[in-house]
């Protein structure tokens, strides 16, 4: 059997798994996908946190100790999740040292209901960072407006950001023009700019779920066509733009000072249709200097299944933007479905961490001590 995950590292892929939990951790699981299958970094969000703690007996002695001190239910939240993020990040340590600090990298969002609040989501940040204290954790951003001035500010702090649910060409190229004016304020407060990273997670199958639903409303063959293209399109662009923008006279200016590229990471990376081959999303997005954050059983997928044939991007920009062409000349509108899977993936995790504070607070009141 070839070594897909081997091939797709030799490719400059960087695999990283879009899961974590206590048991993960402590069973040696994640160390097992480290030595194994090629995985060098890993990603959370608040969906996979309400998950993790909804499930098992995992966290019930920190849960009890938390509860015993009558801490918060915000408090106790972040002292699971950050306990976690710290003990992956111990595990990825030899990872991060051995790439010099390219991978080895464990993602912590913010909290999503500041995804419209600047100031709070710096604050955020910044909390994180302190609480986390690992040179190799990302703080997770989301790309909303109010995001963007918030990435500026906290990369020109010199932590490093995992900027995080990006649709749009548009707002993926306002991302980027985000972290070059934050490595440029870094760079005027004298910091090593070698030692800020950051990843752009370019989210890529809900692009599909929500245009594939508006062709099978249309119902015609020359709609039906174009199933499942346009996520990949819209990706392989967002590449063209990585390249234009990573080439620039702006850039190199800041990388003769020691700074690091802002990889393109292609996320949500699972086939949500069946009918597509589950390696969809990492077979025809292989490209140098990229990341897969994958789902484990896509990560299995790609180990069994994965077809990697080399750079999968490189040459094909004319068709990827025909593709899109043709799913606007349907009357579907790119800028309305992007902007819509925008406002949904907040308004998700936002959800999601709402569902984590209730089943913690329910947990905590189940744990707390009889009084007296």
């Amino acid at each position: 059997m070839t070594d897909a995950l081997k091939r797709l590292t030799e490719e400059g892929v960087a695999i990283w798994l879009d899961d974590l939990s206590r048991k993960r951790i402590t069973s040696g699981n994640l160390a097992e996908l480290i030595d194994q299958q090629h995985v060098v970094g890993v990603t959370t969000n608040p969906t996979i946190f309400q998950k993790a703690i909804s499930q098992g007996d995992g966290y019930d002695q920190q849960l009890t100790d938390l509860a015993a001190r009558r801490v918060s239910v915000e408090e106790a939240v972040r002292m699971i999740t950050t306990a976690d993020v710290r003990d992956a990040a111990d595990i990825l340590r030899p990872v991060f040292d051995a790439t010099d600090g390219q991978d080895g990298r464990v993602s912590i969002e913010v909290d999503p209901r500041l995804a419209n609040n600047t100031l709070a989501t710096v604050a955020e940040a910044k909390q994180l960072a302190w609480l986390v204290d690992r040179p190799n954790t990302l703080i997770k951003i989301p790309a909303t407006p109010a995001g963007l001035p918030a990435i500026t500010e906290v990369i020109g702090l010199g932590i490093s950001v995992n900027v995080t649910l990006i649709f749009t060409l548009e707002r993926y190229r306002e991302v980027m023009d985000a972290y070059l004016a934050g490595l440029e304020k870094a760079k005027a407060r004298g910091l090593d700019l070698s030692l800020i990273r950051s990843v752009a997670s370019f989210f890529v199958s809900r692009v599909d779920t929500e245009i594939d639903k508006r062709i099978d409303a249309l119902g015609t063959d020359e709609a039906k066509a174009l199933r499942g293209k346009a996520a990949v399109a819209n990706a392989r662009l967002a590449y063209q733009l990585y390249e234009e923008i990573f080439s620039s006279d702006r850039w190199n200016a800041l990388e003769k000072a020691g700074a690091r590229k802002q990889r393109p990471l292609w996320a949500s990376t699972g086939v949500k249709d069946k009918a597509y081959k589950p390696t969809l999303y990492v077979d025809d997005l292989v490209a140098p200097n990229t990341v897969n954050t994958m789902p484990e059983a896509t990560l299995h997928a790609t180990e069994e299944s994965g077809v990697i044939t080399g750079n999968a991007v490189a040459g094909t920009y004319e068709q990827a933007r025909a593709d899109l062409d043709a799913v606007e000349k349907l009357g579907i509108s790119y800028d309305e479905v992007v902007q819509l899977l925008e406002d949904e993936g907040v308004e998700k995790f936002a959800a999601s961490w709402d569902d984590l504070l209730k089943s913690t607070e329910a947990e905590l009141k189940r744990l707390a001590p009889s009084e007296g």
